[in-house]
């Protein structure tokens, strides 16, 4: 287990309800990508790349105002929400 991981919050959705939510894995997914597991992190959490590329669009249109930032951020907003939804139903089926 790594440090990341002693700081990890559990799920009250999945300790409650005894179900998954939607964000179930991310932590997981990040401490599997800081120990250098890619493929684990996907595996763990499919929309961890597009979320981490948003974050970091995000930022940089924050600090440079681009012309159509808000509009990029918008598309990876859907697209995170298209594979959030996909991966969560697919885990029921």
């Amino acid at each position: 287990m790594s440090s990341f991981e002693a700081y990890m919050l559990p799920c009250l959705n999945k300790k409650i309800f005894g179900i998954d939510c939607p964000g179930c894995g991310m932590q997981r997914s990040v401490s599997l990508l800081i120990q250098g597991d890619v493929n684990g992190a996907y595996n763990m959490y499919p929309a961890i790349f597009t979320i981490i590329i948003m974050l970091i669009i995000l930022v940089l249109h924050i600090k440079y105002k681009f012309k159509n930032g808000h509009k990029v951020l918008l598309a990876f907003f859907f697209l995170n929400l298209f594979i959030i939804t996909f991966n969560y139903i697919n885990k029921f089926i």
